[in-house]
C-alpha cells in the first residue's frame, strides 16, 4: 500500500492480466489467512489445509462460477478483466489443476487484483461473497457426508 503513487483508474486498466493476477493472488491469500485465523485455526497444518480450499484453482474456478451465476453481481469492467486474465498466456503451468481451470482461476486473481487496485469496498465486497460461499459450500458438505 504505497502512498507515494497512486495508479489511475485508466492505468489500472491498462496492466496486463497476468500482472493483475500477481497482485489477485496475493491479496486474496491475505485475505483468506486473516479469514482462518480470525475463525480460530492457530496450528501451520491446519491452516495451511484449510488456505488451501479457498486458493487453489478449482475453488477459485468455483467461485468464479457462483458470482457468475448471481445476476448482475459482476460488473461490465470486472468480466472484462476477468476475462483478460483468463486469456493470458502464463508461461507457468497448472500444477494441481487442468489447464481450463487454471486459467479461469489466472482470471480470478485478475478480477482480485484488479478490484484491490481499483476500489478497496468493491475488492471486500468480493471477498466476503467468496469467503462466505466457501462456507456455505463446507457447511452442506458436512451436512451431507
Amino acid at each position: 500500500m504505497s502512498e507515494n503513487k497512486s495508479l489511475t483508474k485508466n492505468e489500472i486498466k491498462q496492466l496486463s492480466g497476468l500482472t493483475l493476477a500477481y497482485l489477485g493472488d496475493a491479496s486474496w491469500e491475505v485475505v483468506v489467512r486473516d479469514h482462518l485465523v480470525q475463525s480460530g485455526l492457530t496450528k501451520p497444518k491446519d491452516l495451511h489445509k484449510a488456505a488451501t480450499e479457498f486458493v487453489s484453482a478449482k475453488g477459485q474456478a468455483l467461485l468464479v462460477e457462483a458470482m457468475q451465476a448471481e445476476e448482475g453481481f459482476l460488473t461490465e469492467d470486472e468480466m472484462t478483466i476477468f476475462k483478460r486474465g483468463r486469456n493470458a498466456k502464463s508461461h507457468s503451468s497448472a500444477k494441481n489443476a487442468d489447464i481450463h481451470t487454471y486459467r479461469i482461476a489466472t482470471g480470478f486473481e485478475a478480477l482480485m487484483g484488479f478490484a484491490y487496485l481499483n476500489n478497496q469496498d468493491r475488492f471486500k465486497d468480493i471477498a466476503t461473497f467468496c469467503i462466505q460461499y466457501i462456507q456455505h459450500a463446507q457447511k452442506e458438505e458436512q451436512e451431507n457426508g
